[in-house]
C-alpha cells in the first residue's frame, strides 16, 4: 500500500486534479484528498484544479475554493491526477507534467500509469474508494466521508452497478457513520432535475431510435437544439442511464455535439457489451458497463462506427450463451 502522506512528505506546493467535465466521483474524490492533506500537512498550500463543476456538488467542503482557469506559471512539488490519466486533464494537464513529483490515482481500466507513483484499481468501483484505503482513518472527519461517500454513489449508481464490491458497501457503511444527512445527498446530487433537465430528458428520450433488433437504442441533441433550450452539457445528467433502462437494451448510447462534425459519446451496457472495449476503438475509455469518448463525422457516421464493434460484441455474447445452453442440456 503506497503511503501518500509519506509520498507528500516536505511538499510546499501540492496541486490535485481531475478529468475534464467532472462528475461525482472526480469531484467527490479532488476535494476529499485536498481536505484530508491540508488537514495531515498543514505547513503545505493544497489547490484544486477542474473544470467548473455541477452545482450539486456545492455542498462539499472546499467546493468554492476550486480553481477552474489554469494560469501558466503555476508549479508544485507534487501533483495529484485523481480518476483520470494526464491526457484528460484539460488546462491542468501542464501541472502534472512540470510538477517535481506526479501522482495517479485512478480506478479506469484503460489507464496504464502516466505518474511516478501509480495507484490504478480497475476492479474498484469508484476512486473515492481507491482514495479512501490511502487514508489514515484516524484522520477521516465528516465532510470528508461525505466528499468520499458522493463519489462512491455517484459512479456505482447508488450501489446498483456491477461494479459494487461487498467492501463498496462497507466502505459505505463506515462513512455514512459520520452522521451526514445520506438520503438528502441521494436525492439531491443523484435523482433531482431542474425543470428544464427534465425538459432536455424527455426530448432525448421521445426521439431516440431503437436498431439492431432493439437492443441498442441512440439518441442525439445538437447545437441548435443545445441552444434552443439553452443547456450546456451538465444539463444531459442521467439521460444514458434512463436509455439503458428501458426494457430490452443491451447497449445505449446518448450523444451531443461538442462542435463542427464532433460529437461527444456516452455509453451504457449490459454484460452482453464491453462499453470500454467499444470507447478505446475511438480514443476513449471507462469502465465495463459505462464509458465514453469524442468522434468526428455525422451523427450516422459515429452510430455506424459504434454498431460495427457493438455487433460483433453481442453476437459473441450471443454464441456463448447458446453454447451454455447446450451444455446445460447436454448436447
Amino acid at each position: 500500500m503506497t503511503d501518500l502522506l509519506q509520498e507528500c512528505a516536505g511538499a510546499g506546493r501540492i496541486g490535485i486534479s481531475g478529468h475534464i467535465r467532472p462528475d461525482g466521483d472526480c469531484v467527490g474524490s479532488c476535494l476529499a484528498l485536498a481536505l484530508y492533506l491540508k488537514k495531515a500537512l498543514p505547513e503545505a498550500e493544497v489547490r484544486v484544479y477542474l473544470e467548473k463543476p455541477a452545482d450539486i456538488f456545492n455542498i462539499i467542503k472546499g467546493f468554492d475554493d476550486i480553481v477552474t482557469d489554469f494560469p501558466d506559471e503555476e508549479r508544485f512539488d507534487v501533483f495529484i491526477v485523481l480518476d483520470s490519466g494526464f491526457d484528460r486533464l484539460g488546462g491542468a494537464e501542464k501541472y502534472a507534467v512540470s510538477a517535481g513529483k506526479s501522482i495517479n490515482i485512478d480506478h479506469h481500466i484503460s489507464n496504464n500509469g502516466c505518474g511516478e507513483v501509480n495507484i490504478c484499481r480497475p476492479e474498484v468501483g469508484s476512486v473515492c474508494e481507491v482514495v479512501f484505503e490511502l487514508l489514515d482513518r484516524e484522520l477521516i472527519d465528516r465532510d470528508i466521508a461525505m466528499a468520499l461517500y458522493i463519489g462512491i454513489i455517484h459512479d456505482t449508481g447508488i450501489f446498483q452497478y456491477s461494479n459494487t464490491r461487498p467492501e463498496t458497501l462497507r466502505i459505505a457503511s463506515y462513512l455514512i457513520d459520520f452522521g451526514f444527512d445520506f438520503p438528502k445527498i441521494i436525492e439531491e446530487t443523484f435523482y433531482q432535475k431542474t425543470y428544464l433537465q427534465s425538459q432536455i430528458m424527455g426530448r432525448a428520450l421521445m426521439e431516440s431510435i431503437r436498431f439492431m433488433d432493439g437492443r441498442c437504442i441512440v439518441s442525439v441533441i445538437d447545437k441548435k437544439v443545445m441552444d434552443f433550450y439553452n443547456v450546456t452539457s451538465e444539463d444531459f445528467e442521467g439521460i444514458v442511464n434512463q436509455l439503458r433502462n428501458i426494457k430490452g437494451i443491451d447497449c445505449a448510447i446518448f450523444m451531443y455535439q461538442t462542435g463542427v462534425l464532433e460529437y461527444k459519446v456516452s455509453l451504457r451496457s449490459t454484460e452482453k457489451v464491453d462499453a470500454a472495449g467499444v470507447a478505446s476503438y475511438f480514443g476513449g475509455g471507462g469502465h465495463m458497463r459505462a464509458a465514453g469518448c469524442t468522434m468526428k463525422g455525422t451523427f450516422h457516421d459515429c452510430v455506424n462506427n459504434l454498431s460495427l464493434h457493438i455487433m460483433e460484441q453481442l453476437e459473441e455474447a450471443d454464441k456463448k450463451q447458446i453454447t451454455l445452453e447446450a451444455e446445460a442440456k447436454g448436447i
